[in-house]
């Protein structure tokens, strides 16, 4: 697909990002207890990015998962990985299909995040975690921060991943990922609002603004 029609349709996407974000605003202030669910994360998210600014930056873990995560949406894609390799300077993973989401998901899929789920989710089924919820949701704070501020980092350098997409079009995209990441993820975070609701206020906002623009232009 030639990059001006990407452009394009980046430009359409707009207010769908403006209503995903006035979505995740009423989710969060209608989130769970401080106490259970946002001081630990906060406390874990601080944590990582003391490490951040502080500590050498592991970039082999994080190219490790990014290239990992363009491996995994490949797969399931239908796609094979080839070949995949890995080094502190960078990586190259080598697919038989590619498409501009299986190109952009390092940047919007949070694979440490999912790992931190997916462990918990396996450990409180078999051994039921409770007792554990307050470390789940510190390492969840954590392992999100890694994700949003190694994301940042390697963006302010020039990606291949992003150029050959074009600028726009892959911040719009890699904002909708990480926004509906969010929104898919945080009721079932704080069980203070349902998944239903979260979609529905993004659909709202989004018709909203389509349909004041739609007037603006009459």
């Amino acid at each position: 697909m030639p990059k001006w029609i990407k452009f394009i349709i980046a430009f359409l996407l707009l207010p769908v990002c403006a209503g995903a974000a006035r979505a995740l605003w009423l989710t969060l202030c209608v989130g769970g207890r401080a106490d259970e669910v946002w001081m630990p994360l906060l406390a874990g998210a601080v944590c990582w990015v003391v490490i951040f600014l502080l500590l050498p930056k592991p970039m082999w873990l994080y190219v490790f998962g990014h290239e990992l995560t363009h491996a995994l949406w490949v797969w399931l894609f239908g796609g094979q990985v080839k070949k995949m390799k890995v080094s502190s300077a960078g990586g190259q993973v080598v697919v038989s299909k590619t498409n501009f989401i299986i190109t952009l998901a390092p940047y919007f899929f949070p694979l440490y995040t999912f790992c931190v789920i997916t462990a918990f989710a396996i450990g409180h089924y078999f051994w039921h975690w409770w007792n554990y919820l307050v470390w789940f949701h510190l390492l969840l704070g954590a392992a999100y921060a890694f994700h949003v501020t190694l994301t940042w980092h390697a963006l302010k350098s020039r990606q291949s991943d992003i150029t050959s997409q074009g600028w726009f079009f892959s911040m719009v995209i890699i904002f909708l990922g990480n926004a509906g990441f969010l929104l898919l993820g945080l009721p079932f975070l704080t069980a203070n609002v349902s998944l239903l609701n979260v979609l529905g206020w993004w659909l709202e906002s989004t018709g909203r603004l389509v349909g004041w623009l739609a007037h603006r232009f009459e």
